[in-house]
């Protein structure tokens, strides 16, 4: 968007992978609306899941973020509602994060 001066401002934005294990894959996939609405609550945007491919219980989320730093200190120290969130969709710490370099 132009500021002020009619020069265009770009928001760079880094890819942030987490991962983690999963108490059931399919429990966890089931709540992929939830999750993305959650993430994009903390400024996440284009949230991808991913399971592993040797069918283990290990899962990946994907996104684009303005700002890793709110995604990790959200994870670091989870609000209430999301450490809910994380415990009903079956998420078994830790949660680690990955960033675009």
């Amino acid at each position: 968007m132009p500021s002020a001066s009619g020069v265009s401002k770009e928001t760079r934005v880094t890819k942030l992978v987490l991962t983690h294990a999963v108490e059931d894959v399919e429990r966890w996939l089931g709540f992929k609306q939830e999750r993305a609405a959650s993430i994009g609550a903390m400024g996440g945007t284009n949230v991808v899941d991913h399971v592993a491919a040797d069918g283990s219980k290990n899962v990946a989320i994907s996104m684009d973020v303005a700002d890793p730093d709110a995604i990790k200190a959200g994870l670091a120290s989870p609000p209430p509602e999301l450490a809910a969130a994380m415990q009903r969709h079956g998420v078994i710490p830790p949660v680690a994060a990955h960033i675009e370099k």
